[in-house]
C-alpha cells in the first residue's frame, strides 16, 4: 500500500509528535534544545524503492559528516512510502545499520528507529509503552554518538530513561497519548 501524504502534512504531523510526545512528555530529555535551536533536520523520502531509500540514508549520513553539530545536531529521515508494514520496516532498519557499518560510521553515528506500529516483543499490542518508539510515519533518527556521550555525562542516571519513559506512558494511558497526537 502506497501512502499519498503531502510533505507539508508529514512535516506538520512529525513536528506535532516531536512537540507533544518526544519533548512534551520528556521522552528524550535532550531533544528540546536541539528542536528549539532549529538544529534538527527533517528530511522526507518519497520513494518506495529500496535503492532510493538506502541512497537517502547515505545522504543523511554524509550530510551529518559534512556539517558541524551546531548547524545540524541530528536528523530524522521520514519514509512516506513502502515501509508501512512493521516487519518490512524492521528489515530495512537492519539493512540501514549494515550500511552504516560498511561506510565506517559505526561508533560515530547510531540509528534509532520509530514506526506507527512499533511493538516491543512480549508486550500486548495496545500497551502504551510502544509509544516510546511509535511515530506518525516510519522514520530513522541519526544520532551523533560523540554528542550523545557528552550530554549523557551530565545527565543523572541515563540508564533509567527507557524505564521511566515506559512507566510515564503506561500511567498516562493509550487514550491520552492518542489525544495528544490529534492536530
Amino acid at each position: 500500500m502506497i501512502m499519498t501524504v503531502a510533505h507539508s502534512e508529514i512535516n506538520s504531523r512529525t513536528r506535532l509528535w516531536l512537540e507533544k510526545i518526544v519533548v512534551g512528555l520528556d521522552l528524550c530529555p535532550f531533544a528540546a534544545p536541539v528542536i528549539n535551536e532549529d538544529r534538527l533536520r527533517l528530511e522526507i523520502c518519497d520513494s518506495s524503492e529500496l535503492e532510493d531509500m538506502l541512497s537517502a540514508v547515505l545522504r543523511e549520513l554524509d550530510l551529518l559528516q559534512q556539517n558541524d553539530e551546531h548547524l545540524i545536531a541530528t536528523s530524522l529521515l521520514v519514509f512516506c512510502n513502502g515501509l508501512e508494514e512493521f516487519d518490512d520496516f524492521w528489515s530495512f532498519v537492519e539493512i540501514a545499520n549494515e550500511l552504516l557499518q560498511q561506510v565506517g560510521l559505526e561508533g560515530v553515528i547510531q540509528i534509532a528507529s520509530f514506526h506507527p506500529d512499533y511493538c516491543f516483543e512480549g508486550m500486548a499490542v495496545d500497551d502504551a509503552s510502544h509509544y516510546t518508539n511509535r511515530s506518525p510515519f516510519p522514520m530513522l533518527h541519526f544520532i551523533r554518538e560523540e554528542q550523545l556521550s557528552r550530554v549523557l555525562e551530565t545527565y543523572p542516571n541515563p540508564e533509567a530513561i527507557p524505564e521511566n519513559n515506559i512507566r510515564r506512558l503506561q500511567e498516562l494511558g493509550r487514550q491520552k497519548i492518542l489525544q495528544l497526537l490529534e492536530p
